[in-house]
Protein backbone atom coordinates (compact mmCIF):
# COMPACT_ATOMS: atom_id res chain seq x y z
CA UNK A 1 0.00 0.00 0.00
CA UNK A 2 2.69 2.28 0.92
CA UNK A 3 4.39 2.00 -2.65
CA UNK A 4 0.99 2.51 -4.35
CA UNK A 5 0.70 5.83 -2.29
CA UNK A 6 4.33 7.07 -3.05
CA UNK A 7 3.79 5.95 -6.76
CA UNK A 8 0.61 8.08 -6.64
CA UNK A 9 2.10 11.27 -5.17
CA UNK A 10 4.86 10.52 -7.92
CA UNK A 11 2.60 11.02 -10.88
CA UNK A 12 0.91 13.57 -9.52
CA UNK A 13 3.69 16.12 -9.00
CA UNK A 14 5.02 15.17 -12.58
CA UNK A 15 1.82 15.88 -13.50
CA UNK A 16 1.68 19.90 -12.38
CA UNK A 17 5.43 19.67 -13.75
CA UNK A 18 4.22 18.44 -17.15
CA UNK A 19 7.07 16.20 -16.79
CA UNK A 20 6.35 13.18 -18.88
CA UNK A 21 9.61 12.23 -19.68
CA UNK A 22 11.15 11.97 -15.94
CA UNK A 23 11.64 8.82 -14.64
CA UNK A 24 12.80 6.45 -11.68
CA UNK A 25 14.29 3.51 -10.57
CA UNK A 26 14.45 1.68 -7.04
CA UNK A 27 18.20 2.11 -5.98
CA UNK A 28 20.01 -1.21 -7.33
CA UNK A 29 16.87 -1.59 -9.96
CA UNK A 30 19.01 -0.10 -13.18
CA UNK A 31 18.15 -3.29 -15.62
CA UNK A 32 15.82 -2.45 -18.15
CA UNK A 33 14.01 -5.68 -16.94
CA UNK A 34 12.88 -3.02 -13.88
CA UNK A 35 11.95 -0.08 -16.56
CA UNK A 36 7.71 -0.77 -15.15
CA UNK A 37 8.94 1.17 -11.93
CA UNK A 38 8.90 3.87 -14.03
CA UNK A 39 6.58 3.62 -16.89
CA UNK A 40 3.87 2.66 -14.15
CA UNK A 41 3.50 6.12 -14.32
CA UNK A 42 4.39 7.41 -17.74
CA UNK A 43 1.89 5.64 -19.64
CA UNK A 44 3.20 7.29 -22.68
CA UNK A 45 6.10 6.96 -22.43
CA UNK A 46 6.11 3.27 -21.54
CA UNK A 47 4.33 2.97 -25.49
CA UNK A 48 7.12 5.17 -26.69
CA UNK A 49 9.55 3.08 -24.99
CA UNK A 50 8.03 -0.65 -25.71
CA UNK A 51 8.26 0.19 -29.02
CA UNK A 52 11.55 1.57 -30.22
CA UNK A 53 14.97 0.75 -30.30
CA UNK A 54 15.77 1.78 -26.72
CA UNK A 55 13.32 -0.71 -25.03
CA UNK A 56 16.23 -2.42 -23.31
CA UNK A 57 17.71 0.95 -22.36
CA UNK A 58 17.68 1.54 -18.80
CA UNK A 59 15.45 4.82 -18.11
CA UNK A 60 18.64 5.72 -15.71
CA UNK A 61 20.88 5.86 -18.92
CA UNK A 62 19.16 9.42 -19.42
CA UNK A 63 17.71 10.33 -15.90
CA UNK A 64 19.90 10.89 -12.59
CA UNK A 65 18.39 11.05 -8.95
CA UNK A 66 15.70 8.61 -9.17
CA UNK A 67 16.24 7.18 -6.49
CA UNK A 68 16.03 10.31 -4.40
CA UNK A 69 13.01 11.50 -6.29
CA UNK A 70 11.20 7.61 -5.31
CA UNK A 71 12.11 8.57 -1.83
CA UNK A 72 10.56 12.06 -2.00
CA UNK A 73 8.17 13.09 -5.12
CA UNK A 74 9.41 16.64 -4.07
CA UNK A 75 12.54 15.92 -5.59
CA UNK A 76 12.60 15.95 -9.03
CA UNK A 77 14.17 14.05 -11.27
CA UNK A 78 17.38 15.13 -13.40
CA UNK A 79 16.88 14.71 -16.98
CA UNK A 80 20.45 14.85 -19.15
CA UNK A 81 20.59 17.06 -21.85
CA UNK A 82 24.02 17.00 -22.59
CA UNK A 83 25.10 15.26 -26.37
CA UNK A 84 27.56 13.40 -24.13
CA UNK A 85 24.54 10.82 -23.02
CA UNK A 86 23.80 9.84 -26.66
CA UNK A 87 27.05 9.28 -27.47
CA UNK A 88 27.96 6.94 -24.79
CA UNK A 89 26.19 4.53 -27.85
CA UNK A 90 26.62 6.77 -30.70
CA UNK A 91 30.32 7.16 -30.65
CA UNK A 92 30.53 8.36 -33.85
CA UNK A 93 27.89 10.76 -34.32
CA UNK A 94 28.87 12.42 -31.15
CA UNK A 95 32.32 12.87 -31.77
CA UNK A 96 31.15 14.47 -35.85
CA UNK A 97 29.44 16.99 -34.12
CA UNK A 98 31.77 18.82 -31.83
CA UNK A 99 34.05 18.83 -34.77
CA UNK A 100 34.78 22.31 -35.70
CA UNK A 101 35.17 23.06 -39.59
CA UNK A 102 38.02 25.32 -39.77
CA UNK A 103 37.77 25.63 -43.65
CA UNK A 104 34.95 27.56 -42.65
CA UNK A 105 35.35 31.39 -42.07
CA UNK A 106 34.77 32.58 -38.67
CA UNK A 107 32.67 35.93 -37.08
CA UNK A 108 32.39 36.63 -40.98
CA UNK A 109 30.39 40.05 -40.70
CA UNK A 110 27.36 39.92 -43.41
CA UNK A 111 27.28 42.95 -43.97
CA UNK A 112 31.03 43.48 -44.85
CA UNK A 113 31.62 44.47 -48.59
CA UNK A 114 33.55 40.50 -48.65
CA UNK A 115 30.08 38.75 -47.02
CA UNK A 116 26.59 38.90 -48.38
CA UNK A 117 25.30 42.04 -47.80
CA UNK A 118 27.08 44.71 -47.67
CA UNK A 119 24.08 47.49 -47.55
CA UNK A 120 22.93 45.39 -45.07
CA UNK A 121 23.01 48.31 -42.62
CA UNK A 122 21.50 50.48 -44.87
CA UNK A 123 18.67 48.55 -45.65
CA UNK A 124 17.66 47.19 -42.11
CA UNK A 125 18.21 50.53 -40.25
CA UNK A 126 16.24 50.41 -36.95
CA UNK A 127 16.98 46.86 -36.18
CA UNK A 128 19.23 45.48 -33.50
CA UNK A 129 21.08 43.29 -36.62
CA UNK A 130 22.58 46.29 -37.53
CA UNK A 131 25.03 45.87 -35.11
CA UNK A 132 26.19 42.35 -35.87
CA UNK A 133 25.04 39.55 -38.54
CA UNK A 134 27.57 37.17 -38.87
CA UNK A 135 27.75 34.44 -41.57
CA UNK A 136 27.14 30.46 -39.69
CA UNK A 137 29.46 28.12 -38.85
CA UNK A 138 29.61 24.47 -36.98
CA UNK A 139 26.34 23.85 -34.89
CA UNK A 140 27.86 23.21 -31.47
CA UNK A 141 29.27 26.66 -31.35
CA UNK A 142 25.26 27.48 -32.30
CA UNK A 143 24.94 28.50 -28.21
CA UNK A 144 27.88 30.60 -27.54
CA UNK A 145 28.05 32.28 -31.07
CA UNK A 146 24.32 33.39 -29.81
CA UNK A 147 25.96 34.56 -26.40
CA UNK A 148 29.00 36.66 -28.24
CA UNK A 149 26.94 38.82 -30.72
CA UNK A 150 26.87 41.75 -30.03
CA UNK A 151 23.16 42.53 -30.54
CA UNK A 152 21.65 39.77 -28.64
CA UNK A 153 22.82 40.78 -24.99
CA UNK A 154 24.59 44.10 -25.35
CA UNK A 155 27.87 42.98 -24.96
CA UNK A 156 27.54 41.21 -21.50
CA UNK A 157 28.57 37.95 -22.37
CA UNK A 158 32.23 37.65 -24.13
CA UNK A 159 34.28 34.81 -25.09
CA UNK A 160 36.88 33.83 -21.79
CA UNK A 161 39.55 34.62 -24.67
CA UNK A 162 39.62 34.91 -28.52
CA UNK A 163 41.72 31.40 -27.90
CA UNK A 164 38.20 29.84 -27.30
CA UNK A 165 36.72 30.79 -30.83
CA UNK A 166 37.91 27.31 -31.53
CA UNK A 167 36.85 25.85 -28.36
CA UNK A 168 34.83 23.17 -29.66
CA UNK A 169 35.33 20.70 -26.73
CA UNK A 170 34.32 22.88 -24.24
CA UNK A 171 31.70 24.51 -26.13
CA UNK A 172 29.61 21.26 -27.13
CA UNK A 173 30.04 20.44 -23.39
CA UNK A 174 28.82 23.55 -22.17
CA UNK A 175 28.78 26.79 -23.67
CA UNK A 176 29.78 28.63 -20.30
CA UNK A 177 33.13 26.86 -20.05
CA UNK A 178 34.12 29.57 -23.34
CA UNK A 179 31.40 32.31 -22.24
CA UNK A 180 31.89 34.89 -19.55
CA UNK A 181 29.20 37.24 -17.75
CA UNK A 182 30.51 40.62 -17.19
CA UNK A 183 27.39 41.57 -14.92
CA UNK A 184 26.64 38.32 -13.14
CA UNK A 185 24.91 40.21 -10.06
CA UNK A 186 22.49 41.43 -12.66
CA UNK A 187 19.73 40.49 -15.63
CA UNK A 188 18.89 43.31 -16.57
CA UNK A 189 18.96 43.69 -20.93
CA UNK A 190 21.08 47.11 -21.49
CA UNK A 191 24.01 47.51 -23.93
CA UNK A 192 27.71 46.98 -22.02
CA UNK A 193 29.16 48.18 -25.11
CA UNK A 194 29.37 50.53 -27.59
CA UNK A 195 27.04 49.95 -30.68
CA UNK A 196 25.67 47.00 -28.61
CA UNK A 197 22.12 45.74 -28.95
CA UNK A 198 19.52 43.68 -26.82
CA UNK A 199 17.69 41.94 -29.29
CA UNK A 200 17.70 38.55 -27.62
CA UNK A 201 14.17 37.04 -26.53
CA UNK A 202 12.96 33.72 -25.16
CA UNK A 203 11.52 32.55 -28.23
CA UNK A 204 14.88 32.96 -30.22
CA UNK A 205 16.46 30.55 -27.70
CA UNK A 206 14.65 27.76 -28.35
CA UNK A 207 16.49 27.40 -31.86
CA UNK A 208 19.77 27.10 -30.19
CA UNK A 209 18.80 24.80 -27.20
CA UNK A 210 16.18 22.33 -25.96
CA UNK A 211 18.20 21.97 -22.51
CA UNK A 212 14.59 23.85 -20.82
CA UNK A 213 12.17 21.22 -22.77
CA UNK A 214 10.91 20.00 -19.56
CA UNK A 215 10.04 23.72 -18.52
CA UNK A 216 8.96 25.37 -21.74
CA UNK A 217 5.07 25.40 -21.80
CA UNK A 218 3.74 24.23 -25.79
CA UNK A 219 4.17 27.65 -28.00
CA UNK A 220 5.82 29.61 -24.54
CA UNK A 221 2.66 30.27 -23.22
CA UNK A 222 2.99 31.38 -19.53
CA UNK A 223 2.06 28.78 -16.81
CA UNK A 224 2.70 28.52 -12.69
CA UNK A 225 4.16 24.93 -13.95
CA UNK A 226 6.56 26.41 -16.84
CA UNK A 227 9.96 27.72 -15.48
CA UNK A 228 10.18 29.62 -18.77
CA UNK A 229 7.73 31.46 -21.10
CA UNK A 230 7.91 33.56 -24.14
CA UNK A 231 7.71 36.84 -21.69
CA UNK A 232 10.94 35.66 -19.91
CA UNK A 233 14.22 37.78 -18.86
CA UNK A 234 16.10 36.88 -21.98
CA UNK A 235 19.09 37.23 -19.52
CA UNK A 236 17.93 34.63 -16.91
CA UNK A 237 16.69 32.09 -19.01
CA UNK A 238 19.89 31.62 -21.14
CA UNK A 239 22.01 31.55 -18.18
CA UNK A 240 20.04 28.05 -17.93
CA UNK A 241 21.02 26.75 -20.89
CA UNK A 242 24.21 25.34 -21.57
CA UNK A 243 24.30 22.57 -25.13
CA UNK A 244 23.59 23.07 -28.76
CA UNK A 245 21.43 21.13 -30.59
CA UNK A 246 20.49 18.80 -28.22
CA UNK A 247 19.87 15.26 -30.02
CA UNK A 248 16.43 15.08 -29.01
CA UNK A 249 15.47 17.59 -31.12
CA UNK A 250 15.17 15.54 -34.00
CA UNK A 251 15.17 11.83 -32.29
CA UNK A 252 12.56 10.59 -30.01
CA UNK A 253 15.12 9.57 -26.84
CA UNK A 254 12.31 6.92 -26.06
CA UNK A 255 11.32 5.13 -29.33
CA UNK A 256 13.88 6.55 -31.17
CA UNK A 257 11.49 7.92 -34.01
CA UNK A 258 12.15 10.55 -35.87
CA UNK A 259 10.86 13.29 -34.56
CA UNK A 260 10.40 17.81 -33.75
CA UNK A 261 10.56 19.64 -30.60
CA UNK A 262 10.01 23.13 -32.05
CA UNK A 263 5.94 23.81 -31.17
CA UNK A 264 5.58 26.74 -33.82
CA UNK A 265 6.79 24.18 -36.27
CA UNK A 266 3.92 22.05 -35.07
CA UNK A 267 1.24 24.40 -34.71
CA UNK A 268 2.17 25.32 -38.55
CA UNK A 269 2.06 21.99 -40.23
CA UNK A 270 -0.43 19.97 -37.60
CA UNK A 271 -2.77 23.12 -35.80
CA UNK A 272 -2.97 25.08 -39.04
CA UNK A 273 -3.26 22.06 -40.61
CA UNK A 274 -0.07 23.51 -43.62
CA UNK A 275 0.82 20.09 -43.80
CA UNK A 276 4.86 19.29 -43.65
CA UNK A 277 4.88 20.90 -47.54
CA UNK A 278 2.72 23.02 -48.06
CA UNK A 279 3.23 23.68 -51.86
CA UNK A 280 3.12 19.53 -53.02
CA UNK A 281 -0.40 18.44 -51.22
CA UNK A 282 1.07 14.55 -52.31
CA UNK A 283 4.58 15.02 -50.36
CA UNK A 284 2.17 16.04 -47.65
CA UNK A 285 0.01 13.10 -47.47
CA UNK A 286 3.24 10.81 -47.72
CA UNK A 287 5.26 12.68 -45.21
CA UNK A 288 2.94 13.53 -41.87
CA UNK A 289 3.62 14.48 -38.26
CA UNK A 290 1.62 13.73 -35.71
CA UNK A 291 1.02 15.90 -32.88
CA UNK A 292 1.68 14.53 -29.29
CA UNK A 293 0.44 16.28 -26.11
CA UNK A 294 1.79 15.23 -22.71
CA UNK A 295 -0.27 15.93 -20.32
CA UNK A 296 -1.23 19.50 -21.64
CA UNK A 297 1.81 20.68 -20.81
CA UNK A 298 4.09 20.70 -23.77
CA UNK A 299 4.05 18.66 -27.24
CA UNK A 300 6.06 16.91 -29.84
CA UNK A 301 5.66 15.95 -33.91
CA UNK A 302 6.53 12.47 -34.31
CA UNK A 303 7.36 11.32 -38.06
CA UNK A 304 5.69 8.34 -39.57
CA UNK A 305 9.20 8.27 -41.93
CA UNK A 306 13.09 10.18 -41.37
CA UNK A 307 12.71 13.67 -43.44
CA UNK A 308 15.48 15.70 -42.47
CA UNK A 309 14.24 18.61 -44.29
CA UNK A 310 11.53 18.77 -41.63
CA UNK A 311 13.64 17.85 -38.36
CA UNK A 312 16.19 21.02 -39.96
CA UNK A 313 13.05 23.08 -40.28
CA UNK A 314 12.72 23.46 -36.24
CA UNK A 315 15.72 26.29 -36.74
CA UNK A 316 16.45 26.76 -40.47
CA UNK A 317 13.71 28.41 -41.13
CA UNK A 318 11.59 31.51 -41.57
CA UNK A 319 9.70 32.51 -38.25
CA UNK A 320 9.13 35.40 -36.00
CA UNK A 321 10.48 35.60 -32.70
CA UNK A 322 10.22 39.22 -31.08
CA UNK A 323 7.76 42.01 -30.40
CA UNK A 324 5.86 43.79 -33.28
CA UNK A 325 3.34 45.92 -34.37
CA UNK A 326 -0.52 45.16 -36.08
CA UNK A 327 0.39 47.07 -39.62
CA UNK A 328 -3.48 47.67 -40.14
CA UNK A 329 -4.03 49.16 -36.38
CA UNK A 330 -0.48 50.55 -35.33
CA UNK A 331 -0.77 48.11 -32.43
CA UNK A 332 2.03 47.21 -30.44
CA UNK A 333 2.23 43.86 -30.02
CA UNK A 334 4.31 41.97 -26.89
CA UNK A 335 6.07 38.91 -26.07
CA UNK A 336 2.25 38.05 -24.59
CA UNK A 337 1.03 37.34 -27.89
CA UNK A 338 1.23 33.98 -29.86
CA UNK A 339 2.33 36.05 -33.02
CA UNK A 340 6.05 36.52 -31.49
CA UNK A 341 6.47 32.44 -31.93
CA UNK A 342 5.46 31.99 -34.90
CA UNK A 343 5.99 29.83 -38.21
CA UNK A 344 4.59 31.34 -41.64
CA UNK A 345 5.64 28.32 -43.35
CA UNK A 346 5.26 30.36 -47.05
CA UNK A 347 8.16 30.72 -49.29
CA UNK A 348 9.35 34.30 -50.52
CA UNK A 349 6.23 34.63 -52.86
CA UNK A 350 3.54 34.60 -50.86
CA UNK A 351 5.29 35.60 -47.43
CA UNK A 352 3.82 39.63 -47.39
CA UNK A 353 0.95 38.05 -47.64
CA UNK A 354 1.14 35.79 -44.59
CA UNK A 355 2.08 38.46 -42.23
CA UNK A 356 -0.91 40.78 -43.55
CA UNK A 357 -3.21 38.48 -43.27
CA UNK A 358 -1.54 37.26 -39.44
CA UNK A 359 -1.49 40.78 -38.66
CA UNK A 360 2.09 41.46 -37.77
CA UNK A 361 5.55 43.72 -38.78
CA UNK A 362 8.71 43.86 -37.47
CA UNK A 363 10.29 46.71 -36.83
CA UNK A 364 9.96 50.16 -38.69
CA UNK A 365 12.93 51.46 -40.81
CA UNK A 366 14.71 54.03 -39.13
CA UNK A 367 14.47 56.53 -42.81
CA UNK A 368 11.44 56.12 -44.66
CA UNK A 369 8.84 54.72 -41.80
CA UNK A 370 7.84 51.78 -43.20
CA UNK A 371 7.03 48.55 -41.60
CA UNK A 372 8.83 45.93 -42.34
CA UNK A 373 9.90 41.81 -41.72
CA UNK A 374 12.94 40.85 -40.42
CA UNK A 375 13.63 37.74 -42.39
CA UNK A 376 15.28 34.84 -40.59
CA UNK A 377 17.41 31.71 -41.99
CA UNK A 378 14.35 30.34 -44.52
CA UNK A 379 16.45 27.47 -45.83
CA UNK A 380 13.79 24.66 -45.37
CA UNK A 381 10.88 27.36 -47.83
CA UNK A 382 13.31 27.77 -49.87
CA UNK A 383 14.80 23.72 -50.77
CA UNK A 384 10.29 23.26 -52.10
CA UNK A 385 10.04 22.88 -55.66
CA UNK A 386 13.77 22.94 -56.38
CA UNK A 387 15.45 20.40 -58.59
CA UNK A 388 17.02 18.43 -55.55
CA UNK A 389 14.12 18.34 -53.32
CA UNK A 390 12.02 16.97 -56.57
CA UNK A 391 14.13 15.04 -56.83
CA UNK A 392 13.84 13.25 -53.32
CA UNK A 393 17.33 14.91 -51.98
CA UNK A 394 16.98 15.90 -48.62
CA UNK A 395 19.39 18.09 -46.13
CA UNK A 396 21.08 15.04 -44.58
CA UNK A 397 22.24 13.94 -48.09
CA UNK A 398 24.44 17.00 -48.31
CA UNK A 399 25.32 18.41 -45.51
CA UNK A 400 25.28 15.09 -43.35
CA UNK A 401 26.19 12.70 -45.65
CA UNK A 402 26.74 8.87 -44.72
CA UNK A 403 30.63 7.77 -44.10
CA UNK A 404 32.45 5.18 -43.49
CA UNK A 405 35.04 4.91 -40.82
CA UNK A 406 36.73 1.91 -40.68
CA UNK A 407 34.03 -0.95 -40.41
CA UNK A 408 31.47 0.79 -40.09
CA UNK A 409 28.84 3.31 -41.64
CA UNK A 410 27.25 6.18 -39.99
CA UNK A 411 25.64 9.56 -40.51
CA UNK A 412 27.71 12.42 -40.32
CA UNK A 413 26.76 14.77 -37.94
CA UNK A 414 29.00 17.87 -38.43
CA UNK A 415 26.44 19.38 -40.77
CA UNK A 416 28.79 21.46 -42.58
CA UNK A 417 28.47 22.90 -46.42
CA UNK A 418 28.57 20.18 -49.26
CA UNK A 419 31.18 22.42 -50.42
CA UNK A 420 33.28 21.16 -47.67
CA UNK A 421 32.82 17.28 -48.64
CA UNK A 422 32.25 17.19 -52.30
CA UNK A 423 32.72 13.61 -52.55
CA UNK A 424 30.62 12.43 -50.12
CA UNK A 425 27.92 14.80 -51.54
CA UNK A 426 28.07 16.38 -55.23
CA UNK A 427 29.80 13.55 -56.99
CA UNK A 428 28.10 10.82 -55.36
CA UNK A 429 25.10 11.65 -57.39
CA UNK A 430 26.84 13.00 -60.45
CA UNK A 431 29.43 10.53 -60.86
CA UNK A 432 30.55 12.08 -63.77
CA UNK A 433 31.99 15.14 -62.03
CA UNK A 434 35.22 15.51 -60.65
CA UNK A 435 35.20 17.53 -56.87
CA UNK A 436 36.71 20.60 -58.80
CA UNK A 437 33.34 20.55 -61.18
CA UNK A 438 31.24 20.15 -58.61
CA UNK A 439 33.18 23.38 -56.70
CA UNK A 440 32.67 25.18 -60.07
CA UNK A 441 29.06 24.09 -60.79
CA UNK A 442 28.08 25.51 -56.93
CA UNK A 443 30.25 28.93 -57.68
CA UNK A 444 28.17 29.82 -60.68
CA UNK A 445 24.80 29.71 -58.70
CA UNK A 446 26.14 31.48 -56.29
CA UNK A 447 27.97 33.54 -58.07
CA UNK A 448 25.29 34.66 -60.18
CA UNK A 449 22.91 35.07 -57.28
CA UNK A 450 24.87 37.24 -55.04
CA UNK A 451 25.43 39.53 -58.06
CA UNK A 452 21.08 40.05 -57.59
CA UNK A 453 21.32 40.47 -54.24
CA UNK A 454 24.04 43.06 -54.97
CA UNK A 455 21.72 44.51 -58.00
CA UNK A 456 19.18 44.22 -55.41
CA UNK A 457 20.54 46.12 -52.44
CA UNK A 458 21.46 49.07 -54.55
CA UNK A 459 18.20 49.43 -56.22
CA UNK A 460 16.40 48.92 -52.57
CA UNK A 461 18.85 51.48 -51.30
CA UNK A 462 17.83 53.96 -53.47
CA UNK A 463 14.13 53.61 -53.11
CA UNK A 464 15.21 54.14 -49.16
CA UNK A 465 17.01 57.53 -50.34
CA UNK A 466 14.11 58.49 -52.67
CA UNK A 467 11.49 58.22 -50.55
CA UNK A 468 12.79 60.10 -47.95
CA UNK A 469 13.63 63.03 -50.81
CA UNK A 470 9.80 63.00 -51.69
CA UNK A 471 9.17 63.14 -47.81
CA UNK A 472 11.45 66.30 -47.30
CA UNK A 473 9.99 67.41 -50.70
CA UNK A 474 6.53 67.50 -48.92
CA UNK A 475 4.91 64.40 -51.78
CA UNK A 476 1.47 63.80 -50.09
CA UNK A 477 0.96 60.90 -47.77
CA UNK A 478 -1.00 58.66 -50.06
CA UNK A 479 1.83 58.66 -52.14
CA UNK A 480 4.40 58.16 -49.56
CA UNK A 481 2.30 55.26 -48.13
CA UNK A 482 2.43 53.26 -51.83
CA UNK A 483 5.95 53.79 -51.67
CA UNK A 484 6.56 52.09 -48.07
CA UNK A 485 3.92 49.38 -49.02
CA UNK A 486 6.89 48.81 -52.07
CA UNK A 487 9.52 49.00 -50.11
CA UNK A 488 7.89 46.12 -47.58
CA UNK A 489 7.75 44.16 -50.67
CA UNK A 490 11.15 45.03 -52.67
CA UNK A 491 13.04 44.06 -48.94
CA UNK A 492 10.90 40.67 -48.35
CA UNK A 493 12.22 39.80 -51.90
CA UNK A 494 15.57 40.84 -51.13
CA UNK A 495 16.05 40.21 -47.27
CA UNK A 496 14.86 36.54 -48.05
CA UNK A 497 18.30 35.82 -49.79
CA UNK A 498 21.00 37.14 -47.40
CA UNK A 499 18.97 35.56 -44.15
CA UNK A 500 18.64 32.30 -46.53
CA UNK A 501 22.67 30.78 -46.27
CA UNK A 502 22.87 29.24 -49.73
CA UNK A 503 23.25 32.10 -52.16
CA UNK A 504 20.85 31.03 -53.82
CA UNK A 505 21.85 27.11 -54.28
CA UNK A 506 19.01 25.58 -52.32
CA UNK A 507 16.93 27.13 -55.53
CA UNK A 508 18.25 29.44 -58.14
CA UNK A 509 15.28 29.77 -60.07
CA UNK A 510 13.39 31.06 -57.37
CA UNK A 511 16.44 33.25 -56.06
CA UNK A 512 16.47 34.75 -59.71
CA UNK A 513 12.11 35.33 -59.88
CA UNK A 514 12.17 37.08 -56.22
CA UNK A 515 15.51 39.10 -56.56
CA UNK A 516 14.38 40.82 -60.31
CA UNK A 517 11.33 41.04 -59.00
CA UNK A 518 12.47 43.23 -55.88
CA UNK A 519 14.70 45.34 -58.33
CA UNK A 520 11.52 46.05 -60.55
CA UNK A 521 9.32 46.66 -57.76
CA UNK A 522 12.27 49.53 -56.58
CA UNK A 523 12.59 50.63 -60.25
CA UNK A 524 8.69 51.30 -60.40
CA UNK A 525 8.33 52.57 -56.96
CA UNK A 526 11.43 55.44 -57.64
CA UNK A 527 9.71 56.63 -60.70
CA UNK A 528 6.50 56.61 -59.11
CA UNK A 529 8.21 58.85 -56.35
CA UNK A 530 9.97 60.89 -58.78
CA UNK A 531 6.86 61.71 -60.93
CA UNK A 532 5.54 62.96 -57.10
CA UNK A 533 7.99 64.97 -56.35
CA UNK A 534 7.68 66.49 -59.68
CA UNK A 535 4.10 67.62 -59.29
CA UNK A 536 4.46 68.81 -55.71
CA UNK A 537 7.49 71.09 -57.25
CA UNK A 538 5.07 72.21 -60.12
CA UNK A 539 2.12 73.36 -57.71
Amino acid sequence: MAGKNMRHMVKSALFGLGLAAAAFVMPGQASAADNKVCVGCHDQVKEFHARGKHSKLSCTNCHDKTDAHLKDASVKPVTRTDHAVCGGCHKEQYESFGVLNLASKAKVEKASFKSRSPLFDKLIAGHGFGKEHDEPRSHGFMLVDHLIVDRAYGGRFQLNSWKDITNAKDAVKDAWLVVKDKEPSTSDQKPFIAQGAVAANSVCLNCKSQDHILKWKYMGDPDPNAAWSRTSKPVEFVRDLKHALNCFMCHDPHSTEPRVVRDALIDAVVVRGKGTYPYDAKKSAEVTMQKVDFRGFRSIGILNKPDSNLMCAQCHVEYNCNPGTNPATGEKIGMDSRLTNFFPWSNVMDLQAVYKEAGFKDFKHATTGALLTKLQHPEAETFWGSAHERAGVECKDCHMPRVKKGNKTYTDHGQRSARYMKKETCVKCHPTWSAEEAEYQIDSIQNYTKGKITKAEFWLGALIDKTYEAKQAGVPDEALAKAREAHDSAHILWEWWTAENSDGFHNPAMARESLTKSITISQDAIKALDEAIAATKAK
